[in-house]
């Protein structure tokens, strides 16, 4: 109920300040929006959570043939198909009534490489001025050039929007914000930390779902307070012996952006086999850096250069070795027995390397894994039964490898 009302407090928030003439900016989802907090009268919308909201909604079919009626591939990302077929529809259909028309558009290359093309197509349609926030991609860990490239386009963005709006950028705002996102995420990894109970205290669709706020409230006092009573909570019921899943037999880890459109179905489907996605590279990876899964912590003396060290948050700009580190390390943590590669269509720049983590993770630690078939919006690429198939499959690998260490272990005996 209280995350329920956080997402409909925000969009309803976002349209009623909009109509009364702020300042609208459409991000992408890892642009820092602490930034905007700097402004008195800026608000800023995120059409990726927007369209996954759509996809869990069940209209994610609905607005992706709106655009490919209109003329686009349907091998375009999903969430830009959502979002572009529901754009040019007026919102309708939307969970949200759509999204106040921007005045700004700021996008990214470094986590997906579509949506400076996705962008684009307003920037053309409606001649909106559009900034590429340029971040070079990660093989190790950050380079101080890099970061000093980074933190010089934030100021670029902050004059181009005080020249925009009319509005002078207040630095106190802005380190309030920034100081509200770290308590936010130092709860957030508080509350992922129920994984490694056994049985675990959380599934990996609470963190799917409960990940949305960080989109949508980014520096606010509203954000750190649900995370720190989402952590309590949940803590508090690991201690009371409450868990999702309690005869969890198999610990699993997901790697690639969440099914949205199946989160119930597939969460029920595997509590009936006793198996539990526990953790997800898409979520463990909020408040990291390259290679880490645990929080980068923040010393208040810079929130510009904070924000420009955690650019890189998600694993999508990480090399392979930085990728398999953090996979490496949250096996490890959390007792993981088998690992759910998602190929996502719509997604190929997460998908990209997950062949060589497969074997990286079967030959280099043990774990077995398996390779799905999905698409994070669309479902109408995805079948139900042959990803159980797989799944099914994974969970006897699993079972097998058990055998095995008992029998060798019995022998030695």
């Amino acid at each position: 109920m209280r995350l329920s009302k956080i997402m409909q407090n925000d969009y309803l928030r976002l349209h009623q300040k909009a109509e009364k003439g702020a300042f609208v900016v459409w991000i992408a989802i890892v642009v820092p929006a602490e930034l905007f907090s700097g402004f008195e009268n800026v608000v800023y919308a995120v059409p990726e959570s927007h369209a996954a909201m759509s996809a869990g909604k069940g209209v994610g079919p609905l607005q992706c043939e709106k655009a490919e009626n209109n003329g686009y591939s349907p091998d375009l990302c999903s969430y830009a198909r959502i979002d572009l077929g529901t754009s040019f529809d007026g919102g309708k259909d939307s969970p949200t009534f759509g999204l106040p028309k921007p005045h700004l558009l700021i996008s990214d290359n470094n986590n997906c490489s579509l949506l400076v093309k996705w962008f684009d197509v307003y920037h053309r349609e409606w001649g909106i001025p559009h900034f590429i926030l340029d971040v070079p991609f990660c093989y190790e860990t950050q380079k101080e050039e890099d970061l000093r490239y980074i933190l010089s386009q934030y100021q670029d963005i902050i004059k181009i929007i005080e020249s925009m709006s009319g509005q002078r950028f207040d630095y106190y705002r802005f380190i309030e914000a920034v100081q509200n996102s770290h308590e936010a995420l130092f709860h957030w990894k508080r509350f992922l930390s129920a994984a490694a109970h056994k049985p675990s205290g959380i599934t990996v669709f609470d963190s799917f779902v409960q990940m949305a706020p960080f989109l949508t409230s980014r520096g606010t006092k509203e954000l750190a307070e649900h995370y720190r009573l989402l952590a309590d909570e949940t803590l508090e019921n690991v201690s009371r012996g409450i868990f999702p899943v309690p005869d969890e037999k198999y610990r699993l880890l997901w790697d690639n952006i969440a099914p949205w459109h199946q989160l119930n179905k597939m969460s029920a489907r595997l509590a009936e086999l006793n198996a539990n996605i526990i953790a997800a590279s898409y979520t463990y990876c909020m408040g990291s850096v390259e290679g880490e899964i645990d929080l980068y912590n923040y010393d208040g003396a810079d929130p510009l250069r904070y924000l420009a060290r955690t650019q890189n948050f998600s694993v999508c700009p990480h090399g392979l070795e930085l990728r398999f580190q953090s996979m490496k390390k949250a096996i490890a943590s959390m007792g993981i027995d088998g690992i759910i590669f998602a190929s996502n269509r719509s997604c190929k720049v997460y998908s990209l390397m997950q062949m060589d983590l497969l074997k990286r993770a079967t030959d280099s630690l043990g774990v077995p894994a398996v390779m799905i078939d999905i698409d994070h919006a669309d479902a109408r690429k995805y079948t139900e039964e042959n990803v159980f198939l797989r799944v099914e499959a994974l969970l006897e690998l699993i079972d097998a490898k058990r055998n095995a260490l008992a029998r060798a272990h019995h022998k030695e005996g």
